[in-house]
C-alpha cells in the first residue's frame, strides 16, 4: 500500500506545471495592471485635489478682495460726509479772514481755528489711505523691549500731565518679533490714546501695558480703570468712522485691527460700564525667536 502524498509535494508533472506556471503569470499580469490603474487614478485625483484647492484658495481671495471692494465703496461715501463739515468749518475761517478790517487779535485766532480744521481733514485722510492699504508691509525683526520703550517714552509724560498713572511693563532683552514694527507701535498708540482718554478724570486713574509672549504669538494688553463701555458700543467698535471722541476720525480701531490682521493675530475687547477697558492685541511672531517676558 502507498502512503499518502506530503501535502507540500511539488508536483512534477509537467502538464500541472505548466497550469501553475501559466495561473501565476496570469494572476501576475492582472495585478500589475490593476496596479498601474490604481496609480493612474491616485495621481488623477491628487491632481484634481490640487486643482479644487487652488480654486477654493483662489475664490476665497476673489471674495475677500470684493468684500473689501464693497466695504471701500460704502466707506468712500461715508468719507464724503466726514469731510464735508471740517471742511465747510475750514472755508468759513478762511473767508472771515478776507474781511481787512478784522482785529489782529481775531485774525490769529481765525488763522488757529483754520488750522485746526485742516490737520483734522489731513489726519482723516491720512488714516482712510492707513486703512485702505489693509496690510503691513516692510517686515523686520526687532526687539520687543526697544518697541515698549519707545512707546513708554512718548506716552508717560502724556498719562502725567492727565494725573494717569502708567504702568509699562519690564520686558526679557531677547524676546524678538518680526512684523512692520511703525505699523504695530502705531496700533498700540492708537490703544493707549483711548486708554488714557477714558481713564483721565476718574480716582487713580491708571493705563497698564503689558506683554505675553508664547511659542507663536505675542499679546500685547492694554487695560484702563477707566469709565468702561456699554455693550453696544462695544460690537461697532471696528466699524470705520464709528466714533464716540468730537475729534476721533473713527478709523484708529480699524486700522489697528488691519494691522493687527496683517501680523496674523486680532483684536479682542472686553469693557463694561464702570469696569473699565481692556484690548488684547495678538500679532504672529513669524520667524523671530527669544524668550517670554518677565
Amino acid at each position: 500500500m502507498n502512503a499518502a502524498a506530503s501535502p507540500t509535494e511539488i508536483p512534477t508533472d509537467p502538464a500541472r506545471l505548466a497550469e501553475a506556471f501559466r495561473l501565476f503569470n496570469q494572476v501576475s499580469e492582472e495585478l500589475s495592471t490593476a496596479y498601474g490603474a490604481l496609480e493612474r487614478q491616485v495621481e488623477k485625483l491628487t491632481a484634481e485635489l490640487a486643482a479644487a484647492n487652488a480654486e477654493t484658495q483662489r475664490l476665497r481671495e476673489q471674495a475677500e478682495r470684493n468684500a473689501r471692494l464693497a466695504a471701500m465703496g460704502e466707506m468712500a461715501a461715508q468719507l464724503a460726509h466726514q469731510l464735508r463739515t471740517p471742511l465747510a468749518a475750514a472755508l468759513l475761517y478762511a473767508g472771515n479772514l478776507e474781511n481787512p478790517e478784522l482785529p489782529a487779535a481775531s485774525r490769529t485766532s481765525i488763522a488757529r481755528k483754520t488750522v485746526g480744521r485742516l490737520k483734522h481733514l489731513e489726519r482723516l485722510i491720512q488714516d482712510m489711505l492707513l486703512f485702505a492699504r489693509g496690510e503691513a508691509l516692510g517686515r523686520e525683526t526687532f526687539a520687543v523691549a526697544d518697541l515698549i520703550g519707545d512707546l513708554a517714552h512718548t506716552f508717560e509724560p502724556l498719562a502725567r500731565q492727565r494725573g494717569v498713572a502708567f504702568d509699562p511693563p519690564d520686558v526679557a532683552a531677547g524676546l524678538t518679533l518680526t512684523g512692520n514694527r511703525k505699523a504695530i507701535a502705531g496700533a498700540l498708540t492708537n490703544l493707549l490714546e483711548n486708554a488714557l482718554q477714558a481713564a483721565s478724570g476718574h480716582p487713580a486713574a491708571k493705563v497698564a501695558l503689558g506683554v505675553t509672549a508664547s511659542a507663536g504669538q505675542l499679546a500685547f494688553s492694554i487695560r484702563d480703570n477707566g469709565r468702561g463701555m456699554a455693550p453696544d458700543v462695544v460690537a461697532r467698535l471696528f466699524e470705520p468712522f464709528f466714533t464716540t471722541r468730537p475729534e476721533g476720525t473713527g478709523l484708529g480701531l480699524a486700522i489697528a485691527r488691519g494691522v493687527a490682521r496683517a501680523h496674523g493675530g486680532g483684536i479682542d475687547v472686553a469693557s463694561a460700564p464702570g469696569a473699565g477697558s481692556a484690548f488684547i492685541l495678538t500679532v504672529s511672531r513669524g520667524s523671530a525667536g527669544g524668550q517670554p517676558p518677565t
